[in-house]
This record gives C-alpha cells, structure tokens and sequence, in this order.
C-alpha cells in the first residue's frame, strides 16, 4: 500500500481528515512545511497543473525534499499534483517522485473518465504512488484562480461505487456542495449524498472546495468519510492581503521583494494553522 492510501485511510479509520494545501512557490511551500514541523500534523501539499506555469513539476519536488529536510519533518508532508487532466502529466509526477497525483477526467464522459483514470492507477500504482480522481463537478465561487468555469454535478453513489471498484484508485473526490473559490452564499452541503457515497465506497473520500466551508459542516463531512480537505483560494487570499499591505506600508522604492515575500508566508503559514488547529 502505498503512503497516501495508507495516511488517507488511518485518517478516515480514525474520523479525522489531512489538510491539502495548494503551493505554487517558496512562500507557499515554506508555509505549508512550517506549519507541519510546529505542529507535528501530517498534511499534503498539492501542486495543481494550473500553476506549472510558476513551477515545474521536478523543481517542486526537489524544493519540498529540501525544506521537509530542513525542517526536520520528514514522514509529515506528503506532495500530490493536484487537478491533472492529463494521464501523460500524472505519469510524469509519479516518475519523479510525487507522493500521489490527482487524475481529473470529471469533465469526460463517465466511460472516458474511468478509463483513463484505470490506466494511470496502473502506471501509478507500479511506482508505488497513490491516485485520486473525481467524479461530479464542482461549482465556481468567487476569486477562484484555479477554476475560471464549471458547472456543480453532485456526486452519484451508485456511480461512485462502481467507478471506485472498477479503476482502483486511492482515493475519490466528490461533489457534494462546495465550490471552488469563496461562497457567493452560505453553502449547504448534501451530507445525506456523502453518507450514500460513504456507504457503497470505502476509499477515503475527498472533499474540495474547503475555503470558507464552516467548521460545523467539514467536521460533519469529516465524520461522514472525508479523510482529505482541499483549501486554496483562502490561503492565498490572505498572502497577497499581506503583501498589499506591506507595500503600502513601506511606499514606493521601498517595498523591497524580500520583505514582501516574508509578508505573504506569515499570512499563508497562520491561515493554514487556522484550518489545522483551529482558534490557534
């Protein structure tokens, strides 16, 4: 059994769900692997194929063996490619070393997306790397840089059951409610659905969206079978406040890039401990 099966598993036997934390640079990753080693909670950080184009797929991965190193966290920080809709990509993230890798065939037909997903468990699962994939589609919210479409597809169970069984994945994402991006209003999550799905599928189950969703309704879904939370656009939000902030603060010609860097990971690295331990 592979690391992430293993972590997502004992998490979902235990009732209790890893953070995933979308990184796209140094601050981000540095934020997400300080909060690890202060306190000692295993979480994932998640490299989506949007933001290759602010790192490549083997600089992540040699900055995350890097700071975990430094750091002293080894075993606590597991790196996923987040959001991958290409087979060929996964392929190449499990062949450098990637914890896991997120096939996403959500927007294919249903017949299309477990193919494709069957076969990069397959080449996946020969290097000892776990896969999660999706099935329904998330809505969008607002300030979602990720996402710029998409229309919300619940979850079927039925489906889920059979495209679980049938592809051997790790781990499945679903679409019970939430949205990627902020709320435009209170979410209401179809905990009923994720109960079904729970029932007929005993993977770890996958919850995106997690920016803005109240705690009350994570630890419902939690409790229900969600064994990994996805958050990005709040984190991120809070570090371009604090850069914004600091430049207006130290004013033209002195908003050096090294000080603003510094601002954005102490914003991202409390607005992740907010989501780990929460009321830190």
């Amino acid at each position: 059994m592979n690391a992430f099966h293993r972590t997502l598993a004992q998490a979902r036997a235990e009732g209790r769900a890893l953070l995933a934390f979308n990184c796209y640079n140094l601050e981000s990753v540095s934020a997400a692997v300080a909060v690890a080693a202060r306190t000692g909670t295993p979480l994932i950080v998640a490299h989506g194929e949007r933001y290759l184009e602010n790192i490549g797929l083997r600089a992540m991965r040699a900055l995350v063996t890097a700071l975990v190193q430094d750091a002293g966290c080894g075993g606590l920080v597991l790196l996923h490619l987040d959001h991958s809709a290409s087979p060929e990509l996964c392929i190449q993230a499990a062949e450098l070393g990637y914890d896991s890798v997120m096939y996403d065939g959500s927007h294919l037909p249903y017949a299309e997306n477990l193919t494709n997903t069957a076969a990069v468990v397959q080449a996946a699962h020969s290097l000892n790397v776990g896969v999660e994939a999706e099935l329904g589609a998330l809505g969008i919210g607002d300030a979602s840089h990720e996402f710029e479409t998409g229309h919300e597809a619940l979850t079927d169970p039925a489906q889920a059951q059979h495209f679980a069984a049938e592809t051997g994945i790790d781990a499945l994402a679903v679409s019970i409610g939430t949205v990627h991006g902020l709320y435009r209003s209170a979410p209401k999550l179809d905990l009923e659905r994720l109960s079904a799905i729970a029932a007929l599928v005993p993977l770890p189950l996958v919850l995106h969206g997690g920016s803005g969703t109240p705690r009350d309704a994570l630890n419902a879904a939690i409790r229900l079978g969600i064994a990994k939370i996805n958050v990005n656009t709040e984190v991120a939000l809070a570090g371009s406040a604090a850069v914004l902030a600091r430049a207006q603060v130290l004013g033209p010609g002195q908003a050096h890039a090294a000080a603003l860097g510094l601002a954005q990971q102490e914003a991202m690295t409390a607005s992740m401990l907010g989501y780990v331990r929460p009321g830190h």
